[in-house]
């Protein structure tokens, strides 16, 4: 907060990571019209936004997936890794499964399509910042599809693996369980993939909907 005026909005820092100027140009422009949101940064590939996250700490990277060098993918996981006070929002083309899977997988904290406007962006900045998830609509209605099936049986996991699967459904990267349950990020990941195994599922969208069909996520 502003010091010289305490009842100032607090400022979100941003960093921008798309490997086309013309998307990073445009987006730096968009985002400085808002009072409370200040673009600190801009990176061409994954590398480059994981350096700048070392660097500058940001609040927030907008994070593009389909990048030369280091893809989005692979530079969120890096990110929510080694700063997990950074939040990390897709802005993508693409919203096929894979894609969506391996952004969540990766701990990105919300994902939205380029056809997203300034209002939406701004929003969804602020709610990932905020410690909240914001999905796209088309996001959203797929999860929305996969909880209306019917409920899948009960699954006989141990009290740590629900406990992993508890905060999963509410948005915890692994670095954030970790640090919850005072494991380390390897156990997180080995409980992960066991949970994943007994309820037959192949990510953590699916795993999710699983705890919001059986009562687990709260």
């Amino acid at each position: 907060m502003d010091s010289a005026n305490p009842g100032a909005t607090p400022v979100i820092t941003v960093v921008v990571a798309d490997d086309q100027t013309t998307v990073r140009d445009g987006l730096t422009t968009v985002l400085s019209l808002l009072p409370d949101i200040e673009v600190v940064g801009e990176a061409r590939d994954g590398a480059e936004a994981v350096e700048l996250v070392r660097r500058l700490e940001p609040g927030v990277v907008l994070m593009d997936l389909r990048m030369p060098n280091v893809d989005g993918a692979s530079a969120t996981a890096a990110i929510t890794a080694s700063h997990p006070g950074t939040a990390v929002l897709v802005l993508t083309t693409y919203a096929d499964d894979a894609s969506i899977a391996g952004a969540l997988r990766a701990g990105a904290r919300g994902y939205l399509t380029k056809d997203a406007g300034r209002a939406e962006i701004a929003a969804a900045i602020r709610s990932v910042a905020s410690g909240h998830t914001t999905l796209a609509a088309d996001v959203g209605r797929r999860l929305v599809a996969v909880l209306e099936t019917p409920a899948t049986p009960a699954v006989d996991l141990t009290d740590r693996e629900l406990e992993v699967l508890r905060l999963m459904s509410q948005g915890r990267n692994n670095t954030e369980i970790a640090k919850e349950l005072f494991i380390g990020v390897s156990t997180v990941k080995s409980h992960i993939n066991s949970l994943f195994a007994k309820l037959g599922v192949r990510d953590r969208g699916q795993a999710i909907a699983y705890a919001h069909r059986a009562g687990l996520a709260r």
